[in-house]
């Protein structure tokens, strides 16, 4: 059997790997954030409003992929409401962590219109201008001026 054939034959008898699920992902951040996304008043804040801006910025996505993969420390307002906690980095692959975000906006916070997909390539890009970051460099990324504050 040829080369190109093998590739064929493999590839047809392989089966496709299925694009992560967010709304699955998602459920690692409802012990926090609640399966809704309303957060817990005063220790986990809401995930809507802010986030959609933050979603349909440059310097917000920077932030909220840093966030999910690098953890967030420290006094934050968000929504009206002042948080001091602690979110603790995410495992995932990029491809997690895309499906995840984009989940978060448009579903979790309510985007209409959706906002841009998430991608695995801006996620890897993101975290490859990150690598050094921690949970309270995370926070220093927060664009404030989107979150209304």
């Amino acid at each position: 059997m040829s080369n190109g054939l093998l590739a064929l034959a493999i590839s047809s008898t392989t089966p496709a790997l299925a694009a992560p699920d967010g709304a699955a992902l998602f459920m690692r951040c409802a012990a926090c954030h609640l399966p809704t996304g309303e957060g817990v008043p005063g220790s986990f804040p809401a995930l809507r409003g802010q986030i959609v801006r933050f979603a349909r910025k440059p310097a917000g996505r920077e932030y909220m992929v840093t966030v999910v993969t690098h953890g967030l420390t420290g006094a934050l307002t968000a929504n009206g409401a002042v948080f001091d906690n602690f979110m603790p980095a995410q495992v995932l692959t990029d491809d997690q962590a895309a499906a995840v975000l984009t989940y978060v906006a448009n579903d979790i916070a309510g985007a209409k219109p959706p906002v841009r997909p998430f991608t695995p390539a801006e996620v890897a890009a993101i975290r490859a201008r990150h690598q050094a970051a921690s949970a309270q460099a995370s926070r220093t990324l927060r664009p404030d001026a989107l979150a209304g504050k």
